[in-house]
């Protein structure tokens, strides 16, 4: 459950006001406490109320004491460097608004001239602007076009770098793998059928293969040159 925001205005009420005294006085108690302990530093708090017959003080006089002592003992331009009262924290408090309140203006403005200029690229006319309206629709295409270039030219430059560096890069031939002929019965036939044709084709007188008178057979003279190309290196390397 969401806390209710308070409303920062002089309570009215003698009851209320007691009893938003009491608590936020043990708050800001509690708060200066665990600034002292989380931090390491020298802090103290002393505070005068209409209900209270003593000053609420802490830690306590000695430590009140030795804060103040070490404070006055600064340079009186060191002293007030950030000292705030009810006056300036207002002051401060009206100019960050209105640094908000500018900024916000600005954003909405800009989304106001954005949702005119894409009416009018669907071809709605601009009859119904006025002179300070035009000049804040300009500066908003003006804004969209740079940004537009500077994409373009993101686009640009990052397609010459990739272009340049596959340029660069050393072209990497692929290992040769060895041709796998996967033949059947009539692809080894046919192939032993060549391979024999041509061998015939290509001997020499001396090398004839015949037969001879009778059962007996001529064999064919291998020497050391032929021995080397009998046997097709696909089948036995």
């Amino acid at each position: 459950m969401t806390r209710k925001k308070v409303k920062l205005a002089y309570i009215t009420n003698d009851s209320s006001r007691k009893a938003t005294f009491k608590k936020r006085k043990k708050g800001l108690m509690k708060k200066v406490s665990e600034l002292s302990t989380l931090c390491g530093i020298d802090a103290c708090a002393i505070i005068y109320s209409p209900y209270d017959n003593a000053p609420e003080v802490w830690p306590n006089v000695m430590g009140a004491r030795h804060v103040l002592s070490e404070f006055k003992r600064m340079p009186e331009m060191e002293q007030s460097k950030k000292m705030v009262n009810q006056e300036s924290f207002m002051k401060q408090r009206i100019a960050k608004a209105s640094e908000q309140l500018k900024k916000l203006s600005k954003e909405n403005r800009e989304k106001e001239m954005t949702e005119v200029m894409y009416q009018a690229l669907a071809g709605k006319g601009l009859q119904n602007l006025n002179l300070g309206d035009l000049n804040d629709l300009s500066w908003v295409i003006d804004q969209n076009m740079k940004g537009i270039y500077k994409r373009i030219e993101a686009i640009k430059k990052g397609a010459s770098t990739s272009s340049s560096s596959a340029a660069a890069a050393p072209q990497v031939a692929a290992d040769p793998k060895p041709a796998v002929t996967e033949l059947g019965l009539e692809g080894m036939q046919r192939t032993q059928t060549e391979w024999l044709n041509d061998w015939m084709n290509n001997n020499t007188s001396e090398q004839q293969l015949g037969f001879g008178h009778g059962n007996e057979m001529i064999i064919t003279n291998f020497n050391n040159n032929h021995n080397a190309n009998v046997w097709p290196n696909d089948f036995f390397p």
